[in-house]
């Protein structure tokens, strides 16, 4: 086979490990999702390879081989530095907890193992020839732009409830419609979810989320309320789902994981604590959780300094000033994360609730009118770029130096000022000057006491 979407070194290598095999009297084949994703034209990164070889033969065959799974009859082949997981044809019996097959049964006929695989399109194998083997025509289904299950839906989704979420997974990385019959077979089984665990879940959720059309994706999760069905906790309706894929708008253009999670959130209404508490839940790890919560806390402040504007104020510096302290507290790339889910909410605002939609915009004259949001998102930018300093590493003057220039012991009077003296010196009212800055510290000092 001619490949154009794989690296040359590993499909080299990867033909050198099939031709060992059938010179030594075995049949082998590419199979799967390097077979779909070359006849879609994506990027192929990976190899697996199926053989009618027994694991104990492949291991013979091969100098470097490693038994990953020979239960499964899995052998990782190592070949010119590249790794291939062969695996005999086998077919697989009595499920446990609908997800790991409690018999494995090797065979001598592709197709029968063919037969096994979850959908038409990850069921295509190919040859050193280049001649595909699909008996369930899953090339007609990557033409159709369907995914359809190999077989009887409700089987597949019986025998391993996580297809139903790679099926709506593969649906929105591929930006492919679902059949009807494997929809009416994933919503009969969709209580079979409970069943998986949530760390399985959440990698699934993280690819439809972080892929390239999350909104499909969204919808889809929407439409069949499957997250509600399993372990963690998910108490959104189908119809709060729908509302917040369509409030998230600008998520495919978003490049960080962590915004996507944080406008999904948003869009769920879901408070900093909340998301923590959910994130937590799901095995989220603690850097993507932070980085979510801090994004939540950071539009939790912005929302609050612009309903505590008095209107027709006339003056904005209320807001620049509580914006550098959201800034101080919880760092400039959480606060640079909300601008950039800020900057694509304006679209959205006129059709929220009035209390929803301020915190979109903010007054600036005696009349009351409104500003878009994006022109308050250009000036929160530019107010963090005019800051002098974002961080108490960056002071000229230290606790210690404080503590010996008051003569005072250590306590909760120093974080506070040195707090108050980072605010100053970042909001432009002091310079940061080792001199000025404990000649402030005296005063301030001297109007504690």
């Amino acid at each position: 086979m001619e490949w154009t979407m794989a690296p040359s070194a590993m499909a080299i290598a990867a033909e050198i490990v099939i031709a060992e095999l059938t010179q030594n009297g075995h049949e082998a084949y590419w199979v799967g999702g390097c077979i779909r994703d070359e006849l879609l034209g994506r990027p192929v990164h990976d190899m697996d390879i199926t053989t009618s070889a027994l694991p104990e033969e492949v291991i013979a065959i091969f100098a470097r081989s490693v038994p990953t799974g020979l239960a499964h009859g899995t052998v990782t082949v190592i070949q010119d530095g590249c790794g291939f997981e062969v695996t005999t044809y086998r077919t697989e019996s009595g499920y446990v907890d609908h997800r790991r097959p409690e018999h494995v049964f090797f065979v001598n006929d592709v197709k029968e193992d063919l037969r096994r695989r979850d959908f038409t399109i990850n069921a295509i194998c190919c040859g050193l020839n280049g001649e595909l083997i699909d008996p369930f025509e899953g090339e007609k289904d990557l033409q159709l732009q369907v995914i359809r299950c190999v077989g009887d839906a409700e089987e597949r989704f019986d025998e391993d409830a996580l297809r139903m979420l790679r099926c709506i997974r593969f649906a929105s990385v591929l930006d492919f419609s679902i059949a009807k019959n494997t929809w009416r077979g994933l919503m009969r089984q969709r209580d079979k979810l409970a069943h998986i665990a949530v760390e399985r879940v959440r990698a699934e959720l993280d690819r439809i989320v972080e892929g390239p059309h999350p909104l499909r994706g969204l919808g889809m999760l929407a439409r069949c309320e499957l997250l509600a069905r399993g372990k963690a906790p998910f108490p959104w309706t189908g119809t709060d789902m729908a509302a917040a894929a369509a409030l998230t708008a600008g998520i495919g253009e978003l490049e960080s994981a962590r915004l996507r999670w944080a406008l999904l959130l948003h869009a769920l209404k879901q408070s900093a604590q909340e998301a923590d508490v959910l994130l937590r839940a799901w095995t989220f790890s603690g850097t993507t959780r932070s980085g979510v919560v801090q994004v939540l806390r950071v539009r939790e402040a912005w929302t609050a300094a612009i309903e505590a504007m008095p209107p027709g104020t006339g003056s904005m510096e209320g807001l620049r000033r509580q914006w550098i302290a959201a800034v101080l507290v919880f760092g400039v790339e959480a606060a640079e994360g909300w601008l950039s889910l800020l900057a694509i909410l304006p679209a959205v605002a006129p059709t929220l609730p009035a209390a929803a939609s301020s915190a979109f915009s903010v007054v600036e004259s005696t009349e009351a009118s409104t500003t878009p949001a994006a022109v308050n998102v250009q000036a929160a930018r530019e107010w963090i770029a005019q800051m002098p300093l974002t961080s108490l590493s960056e002071l000229e003057i230290t606790g210690n130096e404080l503590v010996e220039a008051l003569d005072k012991r250590p306590g909760p009077w120093l974080g506070k000022m040195l707090n108050g003296l980072l605010q100053a010196v970042a909001s432009g009212d002091l310079p940061n000057d080792k001199q000025l800055l404990l000649l402030e510290a005296k005063r301030m000092d001297r109007h504690e006491r």
